[in-house]
């Protein structure tokens, strides 16, 4: 999966116009187009695709948080990650929804599956740290698909 792939599933799951999109990314100073956010969301055998970087998806996940819960007190905008992994975007889902731990086993129960407390818990440790471990793209995956099943 891929980050056209992830932006595509989120822009399914909460139901965005690609101008919504482009308005997301413009909270935090990103300059991308409706015209662009469609580049992105083509499929890759389309003679208009354009691959989405970390930056970029960066960029929209970052604008979500702003979108679901407002912007930071202090009104500063987060640096923009060059490289982020699946638990990153897993965490800055975790934000922009404001979900707690109850709350995500909440979503993965809706897209029927199951992950413990314990391997959940592992997903947000910090990398290095003895009980971290990698969300794999299935459970990414799955989460993007229980948000879907919870707003609709």
């Amino acid at each position: 999966m891929n980050n056209n792939d992830i932006l595509r599933r989120l822009r399914y799951a909460f139901n965005y116009s690609d101008s919504q999109v482009a308005k997301i990314i413009a909270h935090v100073g990103g300059k991308s187009g409706a015209a662009q956010v469609g580049k992105w969301l083509k499929r890759e055998e389309d003679a208009d695709f354009q691959p989405l970087s970390d930056a970029e998806l960066c960029q929209f996940l970052d604008g979500l948080i702003i979108e679901k819960r407002g912007p930071r007190p202090d009104g500063a905008i987060p640096a923009v990650q060059e490289r982020i992994s699946t638990n990153e975007i897993l965490k800055k889902l975790r934000i922009a929804l404001a979900l707690r731990e109850d709350g995500m086993m909440e979503v993965f129960k809706n897209a029927d599956f199951v992950v413990t407390k314990a391997e959940l818990g592992s997903f947000f440790r910090k990398e290095g740290q003895r009980n971290f471990a990698k969300c794999p793209e299935q459970v990414l995956r799955k989460f993007i698909h229980g948000v879907g099943q919870t707003a609709s």
